[in-house]
């Protein structure tokens, strides 16, 4: 398994676990139980958010130059 593949594989384990978290939020819970979801659930999405920003480091910007272009089109 390459690093790409086990990278991919830990962003689907942490969605899981948000879809389940979620899940178990809708059900009744004692407010120490909900708490505690809330804060797995949290964890487990600013985790996904860094792991999918390190996998994926792609940031698009128009150049400025492209910009100044189109308005000078219109």
């Amino acid at each position: 398994m390459t690093i790409i593949d086990e990278k991919l594989a830990l962003l689907r384990a942490y969605r899981n676990n948000i879809t389940r978290y979620r899940r178990l939020l809708k059900t009744e819970l004692t407010e120490y139980e909900r708490q505690f979801i809330e804060r797995r659930m949290s964890e487990e999405w600013t985790a996904m958010e860094k792991l999918a920003a390190s996998t994926f480091p792609l940031a698009f910007k128009i150049p400025a130059k492209s910009i100044a272009n189109a308005h000078m089109r219109s």
